[in-house]
């Protein structure tokens, strides 16, 4: 029994940290209830490098650098790091992409879904409800989630070409680096871009979050499933403790707004909210991974997360040049003005789904095949 409740204490004290990070994040910066969303600081980040014109998304994100390079120390340290890849790269990358699609019509990602439930925003039920939805349908097409080949060792170069990448970004954001007048890198000016804590602080909180999500293992689409799939609950506890933490700072700091109407970069279209966390908890669950577990394995040298967060960020290009994205709910002099998706992006949500369950469907048919394969 003490061993038990040392291992769940353990994780709730993670999951009460991150929380709290999110929160001081939130506080000295980032936006409403956006203090850690991986997904939201791709989109960001993708607009820093250029890959859409949405000039109040234009930011390279330190956060994300800090996840990647605080997951590669914990896995050194540990003994864990391995080069590794080969499992259907060209299949992730797709994935990658769906899954933006699925994060900009509902307007953020599993981690932010957190937060905004934690800041009183009940649509983040909505959005946690659509990844579990999604999470449990890939559940039930492959025996084990996320498994769509056998990865194989590869060159130790190979996993540290995303960490290198990340490294050059953050010199790159620092340096506040211009590649000619009018040209990437980019900074907003205006809008969610525009808001962020001071890159020490970021990249601080970043390489924090890296390190504990290292040591636990820890993604929101991973705890939600073994919570129901598996009746698994330590990664659980971490959600739990991340809400605590969410809220009682939401509390503290005069943040927390109570409703589904009103709040922070967020739509209340609930349909299309619920089925664009549907596509995120499935491309996740067949990619190994929420967006922080995703950035976290490429630390780890997993060239096929790398490739995952790649095509989240090429997705994010493609959403915002393409119109495949939501925009928030507005008030102006009293008045509600409904945002929501546009037609193309209920149309790439349809074919996300569909693509997925194609995806899954075939990786478990591939598993099969080679549990044949095992006894013969």
């Amino acid at each position: 029994m003490s061993e038990w409740a040392k291992t769940y204490l353990g994780f709730g004290l993670v999951g009460i940290a991150i929380g709290a990070i999110a929160v001081v994040l939130q506080y000295l910066g980032n936006p409403p209830n956006m203090g850690l969303c991986f997904g939201c600081f791709m989109r960001d980040t993708a607009g820093g490098i250029g890959l859409h014109p949405a000039a109040p998304a234009q930011y390279v994100r330190p956060e994300l650098v800090g996840a990647v390079l605080g997951a590669l120390v914990a896995a050194l340290v540990s003994g864990q790091w391995r080069a590794r890849g080969g499992s259907a790269p060209l299949v992730r990358f797709v994935l990658g992409v769906f899954a933006m699609v699925g994060i900009l019509v509902y307007l953020g990602c599993p981690w932010r879904a957190m937060l905004r439930l934690g800041a009183g925003d009940l649509n983040g039920l909505l959005g946690l409800a659509g990844v579990l939805a999604g999470a449990s349908v890939a559940a039930l097409m492959t025996r084990r989630c996320g498994v769509l080949d056998v990865k194989q060792e590869a060159a130790s170069l190979t996993g540290f070409v995303f960490p290198a990448a990340m490294i050059l970004l953050l010199v790159l954001v620092v340096l506040r680096v211009k590649f000619k007048p009018g040209a990437a890198l980019y900074f907003s000016e205006q809008g969610p871009g525009s808001m962020r804590a001071h890159w020490m602080i970021s990249l601080a909180a970043g390489l924090a979050v890296g390190v504990m999500a290292q040591r636990t293992k820890f993604c929101v689409v991973g705890a939600l499933r073994e919570a129901v799939v598996s009746r698994q609950f330590k990664l659980l506890v971490v959600v739990i403790g991340i809400l605590a933490a969410a809220c009682v700072g939401n509390l503290l700091t005069g943040r927390f707004q109570f409703g589904f109407t009103g709040m922070p970069l967020s739509h209340t279209v609930y349909l299309w909210s619920f089925l664009g966390m549907v596509l995120c908890g499935l491309a996740f669950s067949l990619g190994q991974g929420c967006p922080g577990r995703q950035l976290v394995l490429a630390g780890e040298g997993d060239s096929d997360a790398a490739l995952f967060c790649v095509g989240m960020l090429f997705g994010a290009g493609i959403c915002h040049n393409w119109a495949l994205l939501s925009a928030p709910d507005t008030i102006a002099d009293g008045l509600l003005t409904v945002g929501g998706p546009t037609a193309p992006a209920k149309i790439a949500v349809v074919t996300g789904i569909i693509v997925c369950v194609a995806v899954g469907l075939c990786g478990r048919q591939r598993s099969v095949e080679r549990e044949a394969q095992k006894r013969t």
